[in-house]
């Protein structure tokens, strides 16, 4: 480094400032993930001004973690304080998204995925200089639940609300009667939230990690639907057929498959003629300067710690989380299918649809 360079000091400083910030930031996502699984923020949730004591007498936890932990959550803007009474109250709209796990802008699951992903630091970094990937079962066991407490609450606003109905012709036959393959269906929350909508019609869900699969299997009696959802251990290449599938999806998962234009091919190959894949893929741009935000900043890193990896471990094709439409449509063209569009999108998503 050359010490006589001219340094701009306010520069300099903003910067040293967005660094502690970034500490603050960092440090406060296993402090959100405690408080999300101890009940501190249900506990607070409507429940007025309350004191570290009767927080912890609430919740059934030590005061004196409790007390700091009050403190960084003030200091984030995840609470407020009233230095006059000492006291601390959760808003209602924060609420929303820290303690009620149906609202579809709940958060926790997120800030348990990215715990769980920065658990692989020492072994991605080994990656940077050896090429090599990490598998996705190889990650912390909290990867696997908070994926799906972080995605389902996105599918249960706008799976059967508006990606759906976004698709030519999917609505009416899923509520005749169809036959739908979920490939990569994780703990299966798309595929059950499917099939509470579409009583007429019968759900596989597959995905190669037992685990998860298992999970899946306790949720679909959960909700009620095992009647009609079947989870089977199966992988993007290879997931069986009985019939034609009249649908067939691919919820954020097509950009981690080491192999996805083989995917593609088996989703040709177990499609109906008249049939539609609905791929669903997180929210990026078309070149480096789109994804220059803050949702940006969030996929490129779960890209370098779990997404990339995965794909590396899994085959020779890295699409990545910030695939962009033209390397997704490369594919799925690459595959069989001759017509690919994107149908919808929200901030956090793209939604695309592909026919023979």
């Amino acid at each position: 480094m050359d010490t006589h360079m001219a340094i701009d000091q306010q520069r300099l400083e903003n910067f040293l400032g967005k660094a502690v910030s970034d500490f603050g930031a960092a440090v406060s996502a296993a402090l959100v993930l405690i408080g999300d699984k101890l009940g501190l923020y249900k506990a607070m949730a409507h429940g007025g001004q309350l004191t570290s004591a009767e927080l912890a007498r609430r919740t059934g936890t030590t005061e004196r973690y409790v007390r700091e932990w009050l403190v960084n959550q003030a200091a984030g803007g995840y609470v407020d304080y009233d230095p006059a009474t000492g006291t601390y109250a959760l808003p209602h709209e924060h609420a929303i998204a820290l303690a009620d796990e149906k609202s579809p802008f709940f958060v926790g699951g997120g800030f348990q995925v990215i715990t769980a992903m920065m658990k692989a630091e020492n072994r991605i970094t080994q990656a940077f200089l050896s090429g090599d990937g990490m598998f996705w079962g190889e990650h912390d066991h909290n990867l696997f639940e908070g994926t799906e407490r972080f995605f389902r609450p996105g599918y249960a606003a706008h799976l059967v609300a508006s990606w759906i109905p976004a698709l030519d012709e999917v609505k009416e036959k899923l509520e005749r009667g169809a036959l739908v393959a979920d490939v990569g269906c994780g703990h299966g929350a798309s595929t059950i939230i499917m099939a509470l909508a579409y009583p007429k019609s019968r759900f596989f869900g597959f995905d190669n990690h037992a685990p998860s699969i298992n999970r899946a299997h306790r949720s679909a009696h959960e909700a009620g639907v095992a009647d009609r959802v079947v989870f089977e251990i199966a992988g993007a290449t290879n997931f069986p057929t009985r019939a034609a599938y009249d649908l067939i999806t691919f919820f954020d998962c097509l950009h981690d498959f080491g192999d996805p234009i083989s995917a593609a091919k088996r989703a040709h190959e177990t499609l109906a003629p008249d049939g539609t894949v609905l791929i669903v893929e997180p929210m990026a741009g078309e070149s480096v300067q789109e994804n220059l935000n803050p949702v940006g900043r969030v996929y490129s890193g779960a890209s370098v710690l779990c997404c990339t990896p995965n794909a590396i471990a899994s085959g020779q094709t890295v699409l990545g989380t910030l695939a962009t439409e033209a390397q997704l449509r490369t594919v799925l063209m690459a595959g069989g299918f001759t017509r690919f569009r994107r149908a919808t999108q929200t901030p956090f998503n793209r939604v695309f649809e592909a026919r023979p």
